[in-house]
């Protein structure tokens, strides 16, 4: 029996780590990717999460990548970890990065599932095990989501030297579904490949306990009457908050989806709740943009609560060097362009779109429906257009306040945008500049 104090893991030997785990001082199971709990239960979740980081090089190398846990040495996994003499609590999970004999660096995981909520209390006492033990990583995985990985469903005070870091099961799944895409991250190997696929097929599976984000808050509603009953905001109004907090979970959800259609992510902007729920009470109104890469511009995603209107736009460049009436024959062809390759859906689309000419040195820019566009002409002679937005808006009528509704109003209208618009049009490129005859 070692009599040794446990005040250490990174910085410890790795033989005495294991003399640890002999004598119990340090209790933890192996990993298994085909575990023997029951599906759905969250140690299965936790178990076959860290088999596939042990066995998917590039999964691996991505998320170590994202929590800056060193990829050089030996990595241990381990799962269900308790320290009695720190704590009778078990951690889900540990990572130990093993170089010439030394524990170099870790991290620690606690994992939820289902409606299952990280618990403040719970995370600041695993901080408090982090600092004891020098380990500068705590991360946490559940079904709740969050702008970035360094943002955390709860408020706790996070030591100093240690990052708390944050991932939806959403998040990892869909780091899992662009590493199976033909591009520049793909995984080499094709048992690894085979093993990435099973292992998002039981994911994605109800029974797993993993979900996406599938409707608003209750404040999303309360928001939605009370404008709609014109009754007063106030920034210090509990709801607006939570609607504003579940505006900004589906953004995030928003962009994972769509990540996952195109196998590239999808980016968002951090904004602090404070911002948006100033914005809602000064005009009544949301904002958000994503970023696709290639994409003709960022799509900005607008609701109206006053009109129950969703909307969506991009910023489209004409031809600098041709007049007014030329750029407008150029954005129409643009247009018919998304009409050739997705008539169906366009033809769908077509009533609800609206096309907005940036004027120069006007604050007020011109916009016509896409059955008026030839009007422009006349209204835009002789102004200087920068660009084109092209909107579609949709409204939503009652759905607006539907928290489930809404949710699934939003993310078909965002797949049709894409698919019937945005992925047919292409920016204004100048050409390159010829050399001219030496004098």
């Amino acid at each position: 029996m070692i009599n040794k104090k446990i005040n250490k893991l990174v910085g410890l030997k790795k033989s005495e780590f294991d003399q640890f785990l002999a004598s119990g001082k340090i209790q933890a199971q192996p990993i298994r990717l085909i575990p023997t709990y029951k599906t759905g239960d969250e140690m299965a979740l936790t178990s076959i999460f860290l088999s596939t980081l042990r066995l998917v090089k590039e999964y691996r190398d991505s998320l170590f990548k994202e929590i800056k846990l060193s990829r050089n040495g030996r990595i241990h996994y381990f799962s269900e970890v308790c320290i009695p003499e720190l704590d009778p609590g078990r951690i889900d999970g540990l990572i130990l990065i093993e170089s010439k004999g030394v524990i170099m660096d870790a991290a620690f995981f606690e994992m939820k599932h289902k409606a299952h909520i990280q618990d403040e209390e719970q995370i600041t006492q695993y901080l408090s095990i982090c600092k004891t033990l020098k380990v500068n990583k705590l991360i946490t995985v559940s079904n709740e989501f969050v702008t970035n990985p360094l943002e955390s469903p709860l408020s706790v005070k996070v030591p100093k030297n240690i990052t708390l870091y944050h991932f939806s099961w959403t998040y990892l799944i869909t780091k899992g579904q662009i590493l199976l895409f033909k591009n520049d991250t793909n995984i080499e190997d094709d048992d690894q490949v085979e093993i990435m696929r099973e292992v998002l097929h039981y994911f994605e599976n109800p029974l797993s306990g993993v979900k996406g984000y599938t409707q608003m808050k209750p404040g999303w509603k309360e928001l939605a009457e009370n404008v709609r009953n014109g009754k007063p905001l106030s920034k210090e109004d509990a709801y607006i908050k939570e609607a504003v907090t579940s505006w900004q979970e589906e953004e995030k959800d928003l962009a994972l989806m769509l990540s996952r259609r195109l196998g590239v992510f999808v980016k968002i902007k951090n904004r602090d709740i404070q911002s948006d729920v100033k914005k809602v009470v000064d005009d009544q109104s949301l904002q958000s943009s994503l970023s696709i890469k290639d994409s003709v511009s960022e799509i900005k995603v607008r609701a109206d609560f006053t009109t129950r209107v969703l909307s969506m736009a991009v910023t489209v460049t004409p031809p600098q060097d041709k007049g007014t009436v030329a750029r407008i024959t150029w954005i129409g062809k643009q247009l018919e362009t998304c009409n050739k390759k997705s008539p169906d859906l366009f033809d769908k689309l077509s009533k609800d779109i609206w096309i907005e000419a940036d004027i120069r040195y006007v604050r007020n820019h011109l916009m016509v429906s896409l059955k008026d566009l030839d009007t422009l002409q006349e209204v835009a002679k002789g102004k200087d257009i920068q660009s084109f937005n092209i909107i579609l808006n949709e409204g939503f009528g009652p759905n607006f306040s539907s928290p489930k509704k809404f949710v699934e109003l939003l993310e078909k209208m965002s797949l049709n945008y894409y698919e019937g618009i945005v992925q047919h049009l292409s920016n204004w490129i100048p050409k390159a500049p010829k050399l001219s005859e030496e004098a």
